[in-house]
């Protein structure tokens, strides 16, 4: 995943936890403007998100925030 990208799932996972609670949830949509500006992108993330890790369509901000981390 590039750097520009996990960069923005942490801003977003940070955003929404501090806004929310912990406990909340998000989609890989989260990540993205109302508009289909960069398909490629977008296929990035729902292959990491559907095909690599097979989450479901909301998954909690924190476990995501800590998967990204994780990459390193």
């Amino acid at each position: 995943m590039r750097a520009s990208l996990k960069q923005k799932i942490l801003e977003v996972c940070d955003r929404r936890i501090s806004e929310k609670g912990p406990s909340v949830g998000v989609s890989f949509y989260a990540f993205f403007a109302n508009k289909n500006d960069d398909p490629e992108l977008l296929m990035e993330v729902a292959e990491w998100w559907i095909r690599t890790h097979r989450l479901d369509h909301f998954e909690k901000a924190a476990k995501i925030r800590t998967m990204v981390a994780d990459l390193g």
